[in-house]
């Protein structure tokens, strides 16, 4: 389980969990009927972001395909469009978006209104060339050149920040249940018998589990690098050693839990409470910290798995090193250290 788990997640998360917005699924209400009118919906036919269902010819059939989700976007075009180009004057479209989702409404909102002022703004280039008025050229030029993920794939960042999610879980639910199954089943006063000191049974507890740990992170990198086909464009040397350092505390972690609980039930139900959400909700994974309340925002920085999504995310996409990452490494370090500590001290206790 501790193997195939983390492929598991990272095949169903890598295909299924995207945030790309694209083929939008689109109908067209054309009241106008004219040749104008074709050639606004063939511009969104066109498009790589629309995906055109079929025309309408009423507001019934919208609304019954938003409500049954066949539809996020209908566009509109009045019966007085055409005239309204001919004579000269503002002619409007109606852009109906069901709001049930708001990030991909707002997106698709996006692209529908950008089509319609490029195409509008076409329209007046030609109109004035008609009239031999010259040519019109845009106030501004705007040219986007998007650094690290020129093509905005959402697996490039999705994955890397999986394998913090990943290794969080696994490590926090593996661990632990190790000293808490010591209680249950007896075997710790047998242990307790023995010259052995509670740092070296957390540091033997974790040695087995660090070694699938690592495994897991060498099978997850392999498999987001060959198969999704993520860019490590940064040393992997770097990115297996702050994973070392990001594993141990959340093994750590783990045996910390085992040791404050003496039921394997309590120890797993805190373990990913304080291993899940945090590493899924609070790492920038895959939600925008900056957007969050002030509160969470400061509530994520006691969460290693927030360090460990900006070193993994900046040696893969920006090829950064130690000299931008040091900091976060460090923190990991830290939190290592003090959890070690803690799962000592908690376990030096539970002897007395």
């Amino acid at each position: 389980m501790a193997l195939a788990v983390p492929v598991m997640m990272l095949l169903l998360f890598g295909y299924a969990l995207t945030l790309d917005v694209d083929r939008v699924p689109t109908v067209i209400y054309d009241m106008d009927k004219s040749p104008a009118s074709r050639e606004l919906a063939a511009r969104f036919a066109g498009s790589r972001y629309f995906q055109i269902l079929g025309a309408v010819d009423e507001y019934g059939p919208i609304e019954r395909l938003i409500n049954r989700d066949q539809c996020t976007l209908a566009l509109v075009i009045p019966r007085d469009y055409s005239r309204s180009l001919d004579s000269a004057q503002e002619a409007q479209v109606q852009l109906i978006v069901d709001g049930s989702n708001s990030n991909t409404a707002s997106i698709a909102m996006g692209y529908a209104e950008g089509l319609v002022r490029a195409y509008a703004f076409e329209l007046r280039a030609k109109a004035l060339v008609r009239k031999g008025s010259g040519k019109l050229d845009p106030p501004v030029d705007p040219q986007a050149r998007v650094w690290y993920n020129s093509q905005l794939q959402s697996k490039n960042y999705i994955v890397p920040g999986l394998i913090a999610v990943i290794l969080m879980i696994i490590a926090a639910m593996l661990t632990s249940l190790t000293v808490a199954r010591e209680w249950e089943s007896g075997t710790m006063e047998q242990l307790l018998s023995t010259p052995v000191r509670p740092h070296e049974i957390v540091l033997g507890k974790m040695a087995a589990y660090f070694v699938l740990g690592l495994t897991d992170t060498i099978v997850t990198l392999a498999v987001g690098v060959f198969l999704f086909d993520v860019p490590l464009r940064g040393s992997p040397l770097l990115v297996l050693g702050s994973s070392c350092i990001f594993l141990l505390g959340a093994l750590f972690c783990g045996i910390y839990v085992s040791a404050a609980n003496r039921t394997q039930l309590q120890a797993y139900q805190l373990g990913m409470l304080i291993s899940f959400l945090p590493a899924f909700l609070l790492s920038g994974f895959v939600y925008s910290l900056s957007n969050m309340p002030v509160v969470i925002q400061v509530l994520s920085y006691f969460f290693p798995a927030r360090y460990f999504v900006t070193i993994v995310k900046g040696i893969f996409l920006k090829g950064v090193g130690l000299e931008i990452l040091w900091l976060e490494m460090a923190l990991l370090a830290v939190y290592a250290t003090l959890l070690f500590l803690a799962s000592t001290r908690k376990l030096k206790a539970k002897l007395a």
